[in-house]
């Protein structure tokens, strides 16, 4: 196993078999003390995020798997908080994909002037780009494609899965009486140059999700859903 690379939440290392292994940590993203989905720094860390975080990813994986969606999702250990993947290749230096079903976070930040707190999004998808020094600029399709860092096609595929897999997850939290708000995902190219997959991970880090309007603490999600 050979270390590759140390992130914000989770540390990669490489395989002999050419998967890789990633190591979940309870460092989560926020400023100042305070968790925030949307940050692009590590703000605190929470004993037992990062188990909490796998033990999510998994659940919604594992879903997704049976769905027929496309992830580099091999298998996970809980107690050591390891998920094994395939290899994938990233999109420029990274992309985040945003779906909003309310007006919270940056995206009222930046539409203050027309939106409204909580006002309803249509599954609305919004692509920013990995890069701290900037802020994770949001980009627009006709950006990407002329920038070389995604196809038209390719966004066309990225948007549909975007919307299918946050929609599976927004009816499973529905299930238990939880509103998913917004989520953020990643995506990689296949390996084998055919498709686009879903990478990273789906836990109460990267969504925010509320009941009877209350904000979920990502450990306090994982606890309702498991």
């Amino acid at each position: 196993m050979e270390f590759v690379y140390e992130g914000k939440t989770k540390d990669v290392y490489a395989l002999e078999d050419g998967n890789y292994l990633l190591k979940f940590k309870d460092d989560v993203t926020g400023e100042d003390g305070v968790f925030d989905p949307g940050a692009n720094t590590v703000g605190l860390q929470i004993e037992g995020a990062g188990k909490a975080g796998l033990r999510l990813t998994t659940y919604f994986f594992e879903i997704l798997r049976d769905r027929g969606i496309p992830t580099h999702y091999i298998d996970a250990n809980i107690d050591e908080a390891e998920m094994i993947v395939k290899p994938a290749k990233m999109f420029g230096k990274g992309l985040e994909v945003i779906c909003r079903y309310k007006a919270v976070g940056s995206f009222l930040r930046r539409y203050g002037m027309y939106a409204k707190e909580g006002q309803e999004l249509d599954a609305f998808v919004e692509v920013t780009l990995k890069d701290d020094d900037r802020q994770d600029p949001p980009i627009s399709a006709d950006a990407l494609h002329m920038l070389g860092i995604l196809s038209l096609d390719e966004y066309v595929e990225l948007k549909s899965l975007t919307q299918k897999i946050s929609g599976i997850v927004k009816e499973e939290l529905a299930k238990k009486g939880i509103d998913l708000y917004d989520i953020k995902l990643e995506f990689g190219r296949m390996d084998e140059g055919n498709g686009i997959m879903l990478i990273d991970e789906i836990s109460g880090g990267n969504m925010r999700a509320y009941k009877n309007g209350v904000y979920i603490e990502p450990l306090e999600l994982e606890k309702m859903l498991s």
